[in-house]
């Protein structure tokens, strides 16, 4: 009983000190959501893996994607909702882009729906810096009944994989791109694109999770550069369009 006693003339301290450093104490909360979500994405990914490869179809993309909407009704999972879905297809069918590049693989579901409606001839680049998660897609896709030959699976953190592209891949023009990875590297990834002239003339990018703080620096650029505009927007996905085509060796814009 004497416990309240002791603390409840501290709460006003408690109170004032949380206000006082605010900034401080949700930075140090986001860090230890965010680590521990970290960690466990891979298992995630994985657990997800195997439901989908014990479930599904293999060599029938639509039943791969449509097992791993039903593993996501009940368990947490990496994957973009329906809607978000839906609204992918759309925007790739009224692309129907020669090169496609999805940064952030994660679990492989937004790369099956890419390659399921890309062209015979074109290809799609899909990066996802996590070793075991790449490796997990890897087979996804596999599974979903696509051949290397339309899909490279890179295995490096986005700002790694960009510069590569032309070097490593001879990608000389990207007609989509889905942004799906860490938000804090939207900006320097897309400026690193504009910087590697890999965003061909009417260039369709996709962005996820653009309703993150995070995300306000990506979304100020696009809104002031007359290079892109919004098109459409689904939860908090954003479709944008580049107008133009950029230069490699231009420096990014800083705003």
């Amino acid at each position: 009983m004497w416990l309240p006693a002791v603390y409840l003339p501290l709460i006003p301290v408690f109170v004032a000190m949380a206000i006082r450093y605010r900034e401080q104490l949700g930075a140090f909360c986001r860090n230890v959501f965010f680590g521990r979500v970290g960690k466990h994405s891979g298992t995630r990914v994985q657990r997800a893996h195997d439901f989908v490869l014990m479930n599904s179809t293999h060599g029938q993309p639509d039943s791969v994607l449509q097992t791993f909407d039903l593993y996501a009704e009940t368990q947490p999972s990496l994957v973009i909702s329906r809607e978000k879905g839906e609204f992918l297809d759309e925007v790739v069918q009224k692309a129907t882009p020669a090169c496609a590049l999805v940064l952030g693989t994660q679990c492989g579901y937004s790369a099956i729906r890419i390659l399921r409606l890309l062209p015979p001839s074109s290809k799609l680049y899909t990066v996802e810096q996590d070793p075991s998660a790449a490796e997990a897609a890897e087979e996804m896709i596999l599974v979903a009944g696509f051949k290397h030959s339309q899909f490279q699976m890179v295995g490096s953190p986005s700002a790694v994989a960009i510069p590569q592209m032309l070097t490593g891949f001879d990608v000389r023009a990207v007609g989509l791109v889905l942004m799906d990875h860490d938000v804090e590297q939207y900006l320097p990834d897309l400026q690193a694109l504009e910087k590697e002239g890999l965003l061909s003339t009417g260039c369709t990018l996709l962005v996820n999770n653009i309703d993150l703080r995070e995300a306000q620096g990506f979304l100020h650029y696009i809104h002031s550069s007359p290079q892109y505009s919004v098109v459409h927007q689904v939860q908090d996905m954003l479709e944008i369009q580049c107008h133009q085509c950029s230069v490699k060796g231009t420096d990014p814009v800083t705003l």
